[in-house]
């Protein structure tokens, strides 16, 4: 008998949990590269002249492609018909492609070329998108950000193709097991990206005491290498297992056109779909300026260059850190014994506060930013391990839509009023960025897990890629919203550390509030028409 359970990869705890990791690995190089600007808005203004409207419109290029040229549809059928190995490799490829493209934008080499020439003379107008006002350039656009536009276009085909193949590939090797725990563990991993965005890309552009932005995209491009012999890696376990059980995703019962109709014909899709878009759109945009959020509402004074916290050791230090914060609290979740369990979470605790300190001594918006993927890490499988065993993923929704009401209303409102406190300010900012990021840590744990309830089996990928194409349409309208409502609502600022955050804020918080309302539909549809988003996993 254990021999017959024995007999596949998928029954070893130790090779799908392997799995899991190839992926989430993979998915964590890709975090890094989203978002490899982010903490540097500051210096992309001042050393290539990208004005907030210039980085809100390449930023929400990432996902221009997906959304109106449908890309994620198609990316969605490709995996349904080529199963998820094939995908998994074609995303990474695509992803660094698109990477390189990017840091070639961002390098001196660009500076002066005739390819630069050509940008500025061109794509100033774009017939039909300009019409509609959806163009991913504008007349007066700097053309490195034109062409680094383009560049994340690309990156972004292949991270959302990625997306759903993660997704997928947990589907495939976790259902009927913990596969609330999988999803929620593969992104908290992968949310760490974050924080080593955060982290890294300003310790790489100022690396040395030479400014050079390239420097940190040329990071993320080595990531980017790395996911690709990741996803490799996954493409021969995941064939094995293939051999073992039989299974051939793309000839057993292949995918139709027609099949799509099971998927939009459904209510709870569609609120799920909605409520991804919402909360996903007050997140991800928000991450882009979020550090210099933080640079505009605290005080932060440089300490001596001569000092500790002013070494580019520090950042080695408090990374190492982070890790450890990361490790022990996500360990501590999986101990029997309930000793052990409190040690490593008294342990992780210890070390956060120990982060928090050096941040705060650093004097660092990207480092202070930076500690918001930790406390998602700790709590999350939890969460997932609740809505396996326990259910309640309507009901956790809801609860995340309140925390992130709150949260952006604390940006907005009450930190500004801690300007001129040097503490005050830096613990209110510590604090909220921690429970945006563990309110974030409640959609992985329960929207994405229930999917799979909504849909047929053999059209779960394409089910996924079309929660990520309405995804999409948020997170590229937003960054481009909050680029221009904060050029709108601050004119003739040009400080990048003067701005008023409050207007943009506001309408993050929005996202919120409606998120909260359909979050309530939800649960009142599920509990009519039985769709199981209450119920546990594992039965």
């Amino acid at each position: 008998m254990t021999q017959e359970i024995q007999k596949t990869l998928r029954d070893s705890a130790a090779m799908r949990w392997t799995a899991l990791l190839l992926l989430a690995l993979a998915m964590f190089c890709s975090y890094i590269f989203m978002d490899i600007l982010s903490p540097i808005k500051d210096l992309m203004q001042e050393y290539r002249g990208w004005d907030s409207t210039a980085f809100g419109t390449m930023q929400g290029s990432e996902v221009f492609l997906n959304v109106f040229v449908f890309f994620l549809i198609f990316a969605g059928i490709i995996l349904d018909k080529m199963g998820v190995r094939f995908t998994a490799v074609l995303s990474a490829a695509v992803m660094l492609t698109g990477a390189i493209v990017k840091w070639y934008a961002v390098t001196d080499y660009f500076t002066g070329s005739s390819l630069e020439v050509w940008f500025n003379n061109n794509l100033n107008y774009i017939p039909v998108f300009d019409e509609l006002g959806v163009s991913p350039f504008y007349e007066g656009m700097p053309a490195s950000a034109k062409f680094a536009a383009c560049g994340f276009m690309i990156f972004g085909c292949g991270c959302e193709m990625a997306g759903i193949t993660v997704s997928r590939g947990i589907v495939k090797w976790f259902k009927g097991r913990e596969m609330a725990l999988a999803m929620g563990s593969e992104m908290a991993l992968a949310r760490l990206g974050v924080a080593t965005c955060m982290i890294f890309s300003p310790f790489f552009a100022k690396l040395g005491g030479n400014i050079s932005v390239s420097r940190s995209v040329a990071f993320g491009v080595v990531l980017m290498c790395i996911a690709l012999i990741m996803t490799i890696v996954y493409f021969f376990m995941d064939k094995k297992l293939d051999s073992q059980t039989g299974e051939a995703e793309e000839k057993d019962d292949p995918f139709k056109i027609s099949d799509l109709g099971q998927i939009l014909t459904s209510s709870g899709f569609w609120l799920v779909a909605l409520l991804c878009v919402l909360y996903y759109s007050a997140i991800f945009p928000f991450q882009k300026y979020a550090v210099n959020m933080l640079q505009c509402n605290l005080t932060l004074v440089e300490p001596s260059q001569d000092s500790f916290w002013a070494s580019s050791s520090v950042t080695i230090v408090q990374y190492v850190i982070m890790l450890v914060v990361a490790a022990a609290g996500f360990a501590s979740n999986f101990q029997k014994v309930k000793r052990n369990q409190l040690i490593l979470l008294a342990f992780s605790i210890i070390s956060l506060i120990t982060y928090c300190y050096m941040g705060y001594m650093r004097q660092s918006a990207e480092s202070i930013f930076a500690v918001f993927p930790l406390l998602a890490v700790l709590i999350t499988p939890i969460l997932g391990s609740y809505v396996d065993h326990k259910g309640k993923a309507a009901s956790m929704l809801i609860l995340g839509s309140v925390l992130l009401i709150a949260c952006h209303l604390t940006f907005a409102f009450i930190l500004p009023l801690f300007k001129d406190s040097a503490v005050g300010g830096i613990i209110i900012a510590y604090a909220t960025i921690l429970v945006l990021g563990s309110s974030f840590s409640l959609v992985p744990a329960s929207l994405w897990p229930s999917v799979p309830k909504l849909v047929d089996a053999k059209v779960i990928g394409s089910a996924y890629a079309l929660i990520f194409w309405i995804q999409n349409i948020g997170l590229w309208l937003f960054p481009l919203l909050i680029g221009k409502v904060l050029d709108k609502s601050n004119p003739g600022v040009t400080d990048p550390t003067k701005f008023d955050y409050t207007a943009p804020l506001i309408m993050l918080a929005s996202l919120g509030v409606a998120a909260l309302l359909l979050g309530f539909v939800l649960k009142a549809v599920d509990k009519k028409k039985g769709l199981g988003l209450e119920e546990p996993n594992i039965k």
